[in-house]
């Protein structure tokens, strides 16, 4: 039994001893109203949002409507409803952009409610020019030591940034003072980071398999063209995906990515991993009966199977740890990459 399978189980018992008090208690209304920390109806969050919603609105019989409203409206929302009206689904931005010192974000844990993970999108990625000299980011990290000015694009305060802090990190690990050579390019969305490759404003992107796999297929002569230096996601993420991975690029392609095989040392003989994994936020002052509910129907959703087909499909990787598992699993990468931050000199909380 893996460790999925058991972790659902585990749940279905533990809410079943809550039944009589969600029957008896405040449930879920009829509408819900689920708001994301993203602004668009096309990318991962609002994807991963439908997908759940779909699936917890017909095993619990109500209507869920996603709204993709961004962060700063989607915590105002749900920081204003206790009552279940308004949950909230977003990714580790949620904590990270606080750890960033970002305006507009509040400590997670302190002011909100954090419910059940529901999915990891391993896709999170670094790319350099098909011609670059920077074969790996081995050479990244030697290039810098060497006193060689090092550009890298991304938007900065979340996800598109903690890989760059982890590089800088290893950077200063290995040759103190070597991490100044890593220098940010801050942008916006993924296609102004790819434009800033394309224009030769930055030698390294914060990029995605999803939105980057197209590009590593063009010909070294074309200035669209990429290539990966590394995959942040632990491995035994990736060895959940479909073993014909995306595009052109196999399973066992984007494993040679991701350490060991590529590594950014984070000390003691670990290296930095980053799994984008996305979860439920709720009200801090959410009936407890509210998080139960939720809580026992995804355990039941999970173990059906349906939904791991649709998420893998769009090439996510299901990942459903109940409320109170979350939030330990989150408040330990939130620790983690507090502790990179803060030893990097960056805005830290």
């Amino acid at each position: 039994m893996n460790l999925t399978r058991r972790t659902i189980l585990a749940a279905l018992s533990a809410t079943a001893l809550l039944a009589p008090l969600v029957a008896a208690a405040q449930e879920l209304p009829r509408n819900v109203r689920l708001v994301i920390g993203s602004n668009s109806t096309g990318g991962d969050t609002y994807q991963n949002a439908a997908i759940v919603a779909d699936a917890l609105a017909e095993k619990l019989g109500i209507n869920i409507k996603v709204d993709a409203v961004g962060p700063t409206e989607a915590f105002k929302a749900v920081g204003r409803d206790s009552r279940g009206t308004t949950l909230m689904i977003h990714h580790d931005q949620s904590y990270l952009g606080y750890l960033y010192g970002v305006r507009g974000y509040e400590d997670i844990f302190a002011s909100y409610k954090i419910g059940p993970t529901v999915s990891v999108n391993p896709g999170n990625a670094y790319l350099v020019p098909k011609d670059s000299p920077y074969k790996s980011m081995a050479d990244i990290l030697a290039a810098a030591e060497k006193g060689e000015r090092v550009r890298v694009a991304i938007q900065p305060g979340g996800v598109s940034e903690i890989g760059f802090s982890a590089m800088k990190y290893a950077a200063h690990a290995a040759a103190p003072g070597s991490e100044a050579n890593l220098v940010p390019v801050n942008t916006g969305s993924q296609s102004d980071k790819d434009q800033a490759l394309f224009d030769n404003l930055a030698d390294v992107i914060n990029g995605s398999i999803q939105s980057n796999e197209q590009y590593t297929q063009l010909p070294a002569d074309d200035q669209k063209a990429m290539r990966f230096v590394w995959i942040t996601a632990r491995p035994e993420t990736l060895r959940k995906a479909p073993e014909a991975g995306m595009g052109a690029m196999t399973r066992d392609d984007m494993l040679k990515f991701a350490s060991p095989e590529t590594s950014v040392p984070l000390g003691e003989g670990k290296d930095f991993t980053f799994d984008k994994v996305f979860f439920f936020i709720y009200n801090k002052d959410m009936d407890p009966a509210i998080v139960a509910q939720i809580d026992e129907a995804l355990a039941e959703v999970y173990a059906d199977g349906k939904i791991e087909k649709r998420l893998t499909d769009a090439f996510f990787i299901p990942d459903f740890r109940p409320s109170d598992e979350a939030r330990a699993h989150l408040q330990e990468k939130n620790d983690t990459y507090a502790r990179i931050i803060s030893e990097i000199g960056e805005p830290s909380n």
